[in-house]
């Protein structure tokens, strides 16, 4: 509609005032004025002198002759309020209504991929809160970009080396009398992540004992025997023992068994997986081309550097002394070689805040170093998650288990519901699979619809609520939907043309209106608010047309079956949108 009314104003210049204009503004008519979309006067002074007013009656007068659409206007001081027919409006709703997962566009042939990376977690203890986090935004990210066209890669990079991984080997060496996953019923994971508890204690207690003996703390953290003990192990696991290798090898899979019942319960997924052991060399020898090419300096000790400072940034360290890598090393290796392995325009890294000035290093680097693909590189930035103090205890009191929290959010989503009455003539089954979907699409919800730069306090009771900007609140008004649509005794797949609209259902099919434009607009913004608080916006709008007009009370037959169209339209949205926040519908609640 807009691109026809632009062509109309160009026409109606040059027609009335013989005056070219490039550009025409428009914004949504105010609530308290009549219309449904506006056109800025004020914008068109540059080309034309005289009063705002005047100029818009004339254009508007022009419009409403021409415009088939216009179907009358109103001028506001500088702006031009034009009330658009109903016919538009139904035309309109009429052909997105037979386009099936509509605003959801297919990927374009031979057109390169992006890919996401998400989650990337340590083998050495479970999955936490910050995880959750993580997960929740790089999964949505990747199912918005792929929505709004592209190809797309979900991928992770498995951080199962160096000395962390060590110590929990080690402990459970010491401690472990040979328990398995299966022998103790513990998640694999979690198994792990108890024996690098043990380590820091039995650190801890080493260290006190050394200080005892009269050596200072920093020396004693040095010199305890079970850390020496480790970095030998470590020494030992790069140097092929096969020993060292098999049982790294056996603790490893236990944890990515049990990172895998996690994701499952997350519902998230990868493409590929890429592990730091096959990675963690990779970049040095980009790193010699790059100190030939003058991009890097070596300083006297032999560690290689680059200078940063007319950048804004400082030195930074790419290769030290002895020779190994350093993280940026690897990650200048690994962004190369994920460009070789997929045909890639974009790279979206998912990580915490804490390592914004990294990825400004790395991408400044990739771009020195001549990559052109380096200006696409982006990184997803988020910020911590905080929940109230004394809501949940995690085992150790300081870090929230991700298996922990689902678990809380289920149990809170059955507390609240049984306390509502809400699920008669249930069976036990569909009761349990309907408090993981509420509990879940609370959790997702609350995390997602809030900017990913921003923190987030997380309250798991307020955001079960069943009213207001939660999860809960939309899947309620998707399921009350379905209701309405199992009534429905009547063909309402047929075109209805000769209707006068309420105001409620022409506000509605505007908000329907704009869906494709908020896909493109999240994928662009690499942001799931954007789509979480569109459809919260849909939601509030559907409720206020429920409760003004009768839909299947309708005496009116072609009103009736337009309203129920309407309904299965934003039921459809409803679940596509929280299909690309990772978030199930109930049919019924």
């Amino acid at each position: 509609m807009q691109h026809k009314l632009e062509i109309a104003v160009k026409n109606g210049f040059k027609e009335i005032y013989k005056t070219e204009i490039d550009s025409v503004e428009f914004q949504a008519t105010r609530k308290d004025f009549e219309g449904d979309i506006t056109i800025v006067i004020f914008a068109f002074l540059r080309y034309l002198k005289g009063n705002p007013v005047e100029i818009g009656t004339k254009l508007g007068t022009y419009l409403k002759e021409n415009v088939l659409e216009v179907a009358d206007f109103n001028v506001v001081k500088g702006f031009l309020n034009l009330v658009i027919s109903d016919a538009f409006f139904i035309n309109d709703f009429n052909a997105i209504y037979k386009v099936k997962n509509f605003g959801v566009l297919a990927p374009k042939e031979n057109e390169k991929a992006v890919m996401v990376e998400y989650s990337s977690p340590n083998t050495n203890k479970p999955l936490h809160l910050g995880h959750i986090r993580n997960n929740l935004l790089g999964y949505s990210v990747a199912e918005i970009i792929k929505a709004s066209g592209k190809k797309v890669y979900k991928t992770q990079i498995i951080n199962d080396r160096g000395i962390h991984i060590c110590k929990s080997m080690l402990a459970w060496q010491r401690f472990g009398n040979g328990e398995t996953p299966e022998s103790t019923g513990l998640k694999g994971d979690k198994l792990v992540g108890n024996y690098y508890v043990a380590f820091d204690k039995a650190y801890k207690e080493e260290i006190t004992q050394l200080i005892a003996e009269g050596k200072t703390e920093e020396e004693a953290k040095k010199q305890a025997p079970i850390l020496i003990e480790a970095q030998e192990m470590l020494l030992k696991w790069e140097a092929g023992d096969k020993e060292v290798v098999d049982l790294w090898k056996l603790m490893n899979q236990w944890v990515y068994d049990g990172f895998d019942a996690t994701y499952k319960d997350l519902g998230v997924d990868f493409d590929k997986n890429y592990y730091e052991s096959n990675t963690y060399l990779l970049g040095k020898d980009v790193v010699a081309d790059g100190l030939k090419k003058g991009v890097f300096y070596k300083k006297e000790d032999g560690s290689v550097w680059i200078d940063l400072t007319e950048d804004g940034l400082d030195e930074k360290i790419v290769l030290r002394s002895d020779g190994t890598a350093v993280y940026m090393t690897q990650d200048i290796g690994t962004a190369i070689e994920r460009f070789k392995d997929f045909d890639l325009s974009e790279l979206v890294y998912t990580v915490g805040n804490e390592q914004d000035y990294h990825f400004k290093v790395l991408f400044l680097i990739l771009d020195k170093l001549g990559f052109e693909w380096a200006k696409n590189l982006y990184h997803l930035s988020y910020g911590m998650v905080d929940l109230p103090s004394g809501k949940m205890k995690s085992r150790e009191g300081t870090v929230v288990d991700a298996d922990d929290l689902m678990l809380e959010m289920t149990n809170t989503a059955r507390n609240i519901s049984q306390e509502l009455g809400k699920l008669e003539g249930y069976s036990n089954e569909e009761k349990e699979s309907l408090y993981k979907t509420i509990g879940l699409g609370a959790l997702k919800y609350y995390i997602l619809k809030v900017d990913p730069k921003k923190r987030i306090l997380f309250d798991p009771e307020e955001s079960v609520d069943f009213a207001g900007n939660t999860g809960p609140f939309i899947q309620y008004t998707y399921a009350r939907i379905q209701s309405i649509l199992r009534k429905a005794n009547f063909d309402y797949n047929q075109e209805i043309s000769d209707i006068n609209l309420d105001e409620k259902e022409k506000e509605l099919i505007k908000q329907i209106q704009l869906f494709t434009e908020i896909i493109q607009n999240a994928a662009q913004n690499h942001s799931p608010a954007i789509i979480a608080n569109y459809t919260y916006d849909l939601v509030k709008i559907y409720n206020s047309f429920y409760q003004t007009v009768p839909i299947l009370g309708c005496e009116n037959e072609q009103e009736k079956i337009f309203r129920t169209q309407l309904s299965f339209k934003v039921a459809e949205i409803i679940k596509t949108s929280f299909k690309l926040l990772g978030i199930n519908v109930p049919e019924r609640m």
